[in-house]
C-alpha cells in the first residue's frame, strides 16, 4: 500500500517549509493526500484577452497582456504599490496593498506579464487590485483555456498562493502522484454507474481539458465519496442486527387492553403503519434502530406509548430521554393520564427533582416495579440501574450524540434495549440517508383526523392594525394567541428591548386582555408560572422569544404572529408554527416582516406560505443553508464532503446507496477478489483519523 500521500507538502517542489507552515495553518493542507483533494471550487474561462481600451464596468474578471513601464511606492505610512502597465491600445495601473517587497522584485520595466482580475475605473484610469500574473511566455504555451479556482486566504495571498499560486504548485504535485493513485472501485461498478477511473477524475477536476470531461469527473468523485460513506454506515446497521441480539417483546395483552377500553381517539393509518413496524422490530430477537419521523402534532408520543406497552406486557421496562425539562415534563403529563388508566407505574427524573424523590425512583426501577420513566439527560447518570431495560427512546435526536445513545446501551446487561428515536424535524431523504444511514426510518406522514391545516399568510409592518383586529376577533371566539419575537444573537439587551417595546404596544392594543411573557432571562420558576397561566386560559395572549419552540401544548392556541419572520430560519419558522392548530379549529400562522427583504428570505417566507409539509420545507431548506447548518454541530464529521454537496447531489447519492447496498449483499465481507480495491479502502480510511480520507 503507498503511503506516498503522507507525505508532508514541504517536501513537493516550490513549498518548502514556510509555505507548508502556512498552508497547515490557513487550510489544513499537511499533506500530498491533503493539497491533491483540497478541489477548486470553480472553474474560470481564460481563452479571451482583453485590450486596456475595451474594459467596462459590467466585466467580473478579465485578462490582459501588458508590458510594465515603470513601477513606484505611493502615500506615506500605509504604502501601495503601483505598476504603470500598457499594450497598444492604452495605459492601466496594477496596484497591491500586501506583500509589496515580494511583488516589486518580480516587476522589472520592460517585462511582459499576463494580469488576471476585476477591472475598477478610478476618473478616467483603469485598475485591478492584486491582480494574478504569469509572465507572458510561460504561460503561453502550455494554456489551457478552462482554470481551476482554488479558495484561498489573505495570508496565503500575500506569500503568492493565491489561486494561481495554488494551482501551480497543484500542477507539480499531479505530475508526481499521478501513477501513485489506485482505483477504489471495481471495474464492473464503473461500467455499470459509466464512471471514469480515479486517475483520469483527479486530473480532470484540476485540469479539465473540457466542461463534459469535467462534469464526468465530478460525478465519479462525488459518487465515490457517497459510495463509501454509505458502504460504512450500511456495514454498521449489518453488524449490528447480526451482533446485537434484541430482547425478544412480543406480548401485547396490554396493547389489547388499551385498544379496547381506554384509547381515546382512533390511530392514523400511519401510526398504525410505524407501530407494525416497530412491532416487527421488537419481535424479531435482533435489536431495533429506528427512527420516527412525524411532523409536530402527528402523534409521535401515542406511537411511542403503545410500544412501551408491548416492552412492559413483554416484562421490561421503558424509558423516554427528552433533551429539555420543559419537553419531559410535558411528555410525562401526557403520558401519565395513558399510563394511570392502565395501572402502570411511570415517574419523571430530570436535574430538579429532590434527592428524596429520586431514592425513591432508583429503588423502583432496580426492584423492576416501576415501569416507565421519562427524564431528561439525567436518565443517563450511573446511578440509575434499571432491572430490565427493554426499550429505550429518545426525543429529538440530533440534540443527543452518539456518545449518549451508547450509555443508554449499557443500562441492559443481558441484551442491548431496543432504541425508537423520534424527531419532529423533518429532515430531507438525502441527509437522512447520511446522518442516519444505520438507522430503519419510518414516517408519520398524516394528521390525525379533524385537523385542520394551517392557514399561513406574510403581513408586511404597514398591515399591522388589521393583524390586531384579526387577534381580537379570535380572542373574541374564545381562543388564544402567541406573538413571537426573535432571538438577535450579538446583544441580551436588545432582544429584552425588542421583546418589552412589542408588549408595550400589545398592552397598549389590547387593554382588557391578560398578556403572559416569556423570555430565556427568567428563572425557571418564573417562566413555568407564566406557561402555566397561559395553558389554564387565564392569559390570552402569550407575548415570547423563542423558548416555546419546543415547549407546551395548548390545543386553544389559534394563532402564531411571528416578529421578524425574516431573521428566523425556515425549519425554526415550521416548529413555530406546529405549536398552533393542536386543536380542532382552525389556526392561523402571520409571519411579519419589514418589506425590503434578502432573496433567501424571500423564498424561506413564500415557502411557509406556499406548504405545510415538514419534508418539502426541510427540501428547500437544505438548498438555502447546506447540511452542516441544519444539523447543528454534532453530526458535523458526517456532512463534511469534501466535493459532493447532499443538497444538490440527492441523484449521485440513491446510486451510490444503491450500488453500495448490492456490493454488500452479494460479498457482504467484501472478500471477493474483484471487491479488493473497495477492501483495501476501507482499511485505509479506518487507519485515517481524517475525515475518511478519500485518497489511498
Amino acid at each position: 500500500m503507498s503511503r506516498f500521500f503522507d507525505t508532508k507538502i514541504e517536501f513537493l517542489k516550490g513549498v518548502g517549509p514556510q509555505k507548508a507552515a502556512l498552508l497547515n495553518q490557513e487550510l489544513g493542507i499537511f499533506t500530498y493526500g491533503d493539497l491533491v483533494q483540497h478541489y477548486p471550487f470553480r472553474y474560470e474561462d481564460r481563452s479571451k484577452f482583453f485590450k486596456i481600451r475595451d474594459l467596462h464596468q459590467d466585466l467580473e474578471n478579465v485578462q490582459i497582456i501588458a508590458k510594465v513601464m515603470r513601477v513606484e511606492l505611493v502615500g506615506t505610512g500605509k504604502r501601495r504599490l503601483v505598476a504603470h502597465v500598457a499594450d497598444e491600445t492604452g495605459e492601466m495601473e496594477m496596484t497591491w496593498f500586501k506583500g509589496i517587497q515580494w511583488i516589486q522584485k518580480k516587476l522589472p520595466p520592460g517585462a511582459v506579464y499576463i494580469f488576471f482580475g476585476k477591472p475598477a475605473q478610478f476618473g478616467r484610469k483603469w485598475s485591478i487590485a492584486h491582480p494574478e500574473m504569469e509572465p507572458l511566455s510561460q504561460s503561453a504555451e502550455k494554456r489551457n483555456s478552462f482554470q481551476p479556482v482554488y479558495s484561498t486566504t489573505e495570508k496565503l495571498r500575500a506569500r503568492f498562493l493565491d489561486s494561481r499560486g495554488i494551482s501551480k504548485i497543484m500542477e507539480q504535485l499531479i505530475q508526481v502522484c499521478l501513477p501513485h493513485i489506485q482505483e477504489t472501485l471495481p471495474q464492473d461498478l464503473l461500467q455499470q454507474y459509466q464512471l471514469i477511473g480515479k486517475q483520469d477524475a483527479v486530473r480532470e477536476i484540476h485540469f479539465p481539458t473540457d466542461p463534459a470531461r469535467l462534469q464526468r469527473a465530478r460525478k465519479r468523485l462525488k459518487f465515490e465519496e457517497f459510495f463509501f460513506l454509505q458502504l460504512r454506515l450500511l456495514k454498521m446497521k449489518v453488524t449490528r442486527t447480526e451482533k446485537y441480539r434484541g430482547q425478544l417483546l412480543e406480548n401485547t395483552e396490554l396493547l389489547k387492553d388499551f385498544y379496547e377500553n381506554h384509547i381515546p381517539f382512533e390511530l392514523t393509518g400511519a401510526q398504525k403503519r410505524v407501530i407494525r413496524e416497530a412491532y416487527q422490530d421488537m419481535k424479531s430477537g435482533k435489536q431495533m434502530n429506528r427512527l420516527i419521523q412525524g411532523d409536530v402534532g402527528s402523534g409521535k408520543t401515542m406511537v411511542a406509548f403503545i410500544c412501551m406497552l408491548i416492552a412492559i406486557s413483554s416484562g421490561a421496562q421503558a424509558c423516554l430521554m427528552a433533551p429539555t425539562e420543559i419537553l419531559a415534563n410535558q411528555h410525562f403529563e401526557g403520558l401519565k393520564e395513558y399510563a394511570d388508566m392502565m395501572g402502570i407505574s411511570i415517574a419523571l427524573l430530570t436535574g430538579s427533582v429532590k434527592k428524596s424523590a429520586r431514592k425513591g425512583i432508583h429503588e423502583g426501577l432496580e426492584s423492576g416495579e416501576l415501569k416507565i420513566l421519562i427524564g431528561t439527560h439525567a436518565l443517563l447518570e450511573d446511578v440509575v440501574q434499571f432491572q430490565n431495560l427493554g426499550l429505550a427512546i429518545v426525543d429529538e435526536q440530533h440534540r443527543f450524540g452518539v456518545a449518549q445513545r451508547a450509555k443508554l446501551w449499557a443500562k441492559n446487561e443481558n441484551f442491548y434495549p431496543h432504541v425508537l428515536v423520534m424527531t419532529a424535524t423533518p429532515i430531507p431523504r438525502t441527509l437522512a440517508m447520511t446522518l442516519y444511514g444505520d438507522l430503519d426510518v419510518s414516517v408519520i406522514d398524516e394528521l390525525p383526523a379533524g385537523r385542520k391545516p394551517i392557514q399561513t399568510v406574510h403581513r408586511y409592518d404597514k398591515d399591522r392594525l388589521k393583524v390586531f383586529g384579526f387577534i381580537n376577533q379570535e380572542v373574541q371566539k374564545g381562543r388564544q394567541v402567541y406573538i413571537v419575537y426573535p432571538l438577535i444573537e450579538e446583544s441580551e439587551k436588545l432582544n429584552l428591548k425588542n421583546l418589552m417595546d412589542g408588549y408595550e404596544s400589545i398592552a397598549r392594543a389590547f387593554p382588557n386582555y391578560l398578556l403572559s411573557i416569556v423570555h430565556g432571562g427568567m428563572k425557571a420558576d418564573a417562566k413555568d408560572y407564566e406557561m402555566q397561566r397561559f395553558v389554564k386560559g387565564e392569559t390570552k395572549i402569550m407575548v415570547a422569544t423563542t423558548v416555546i419552540e419546543v415547549g407546551v401544548n395548548v390545543p386553544n392556541a389559534s394563532v402564531m404572529v411571528i416578529e421578524n419572520a425574516e431573521r428566523f430560519g425556515l425549519s425554526q419558522l415550521h416548529q413555530l408554527r406546529g405549536r398552533v392548530g393542536r386543536g380542532a379549529e382552525q389556526s392561523y400562522c402571520i409571519l411579519m416582516s419589514k418589506y425590503e427583504l434578502s432573496k433567501d428570505s424571500r423564498v424561506r417566507l413564500e415557502t411557509m406560505v406556499r406548504t405545510n409539509d415538514g419534508f418539502e420545507i426541510a427540501d428547500v431548506d437544505l438548498k438555502l443553508r447546506g447540511p452542516g447548518d441544519l444539523m447543528g454541530t454534532q453530526q458535523s464529521g458526517i456532512t463534511d464532503l469534501l466535493i459532493a454537496d447532499l443538497s444538490k447531489d440527492a441523484p449521485i447519492l440513491t446510486l451510490a446507496r444503491d450500488a453500495a447496498q448490492q456490493v454488500l449483499a452479494n460479498d457482504p465481507n467484501l472478500s471477493q477478489p474483484e471487491n479488493a480495491p473497495i477492501l483495501r479502502q476501507v482499511r485505509q480510511q479506518k487507519k485515517s483519523a481524517v475525515n475518511w480520507s478519500r485518497i489511498s
